[in-house]
């Protein structure tokens, strides 16, 4: 699993495709799997396995995930539905849908951040909204 980190300034082309920054690029493989955020604030984008791990996750609170409980398998059905398979294509570049750009409100300008074992892809003002929202002396106070 990588260790993705950084803040990247972006555009989208008109095919909807937006270049990986080249550190993005030295780690991540050619397969990956972008989803909507939980909120649809922005995109995820998870190597296959941590894609996995990521949806696992929301069950481990509750023993694990079972298939026998209903809406667990709910769930688990909607979180896997959203993903899109991707491929870097040989210009470093990743293709995202139109549903997939509407459902995070990505316009032209868009950034990419590296969020340890996943990247998210903001639209740039909701990205600098949200930063103006997060208070970093929070992490200090007891």
């Amino acid at each position: 699993m990588s260790e993705l980190v950084g803040e990247h300034h972006h555009k989208l082309d008109p095919k909807g495709r937006v270049s990986l920054p080249a550190d993005f690029r030295k780690v991540l493989p050619k397969n990956l799997k972008v989803t909507r955020s939980p909120k649809d604030e922005c995109l995820y984008v998870f190597e296959p396995t941590a894609f996995s791990a990521w949806v696992n996750s929301f069950f481990e609170a509750k023993g694990g995930y079972r298939a026998s409980n209903p809406k667990m398998a709910r769930l688990r059905t909607v979180l896997n539905s959203r993903a899109r398979d991707v491929e870097v294509d040989g210009s470093g570049r990743i293709g995202i849908s139109a549903e997939l750009r509407d459902a995070a409100g990505l316009q032209k300008d868009v950034v990419l951040v590296g969020n340890d074992d996943h990247l998210e892809i903001w639209d740039a003002q909701r990205w600098t909204d949200f930063v103006d929202s997060v208070d970093l002396s929070d992490l200090f106070s007891e």
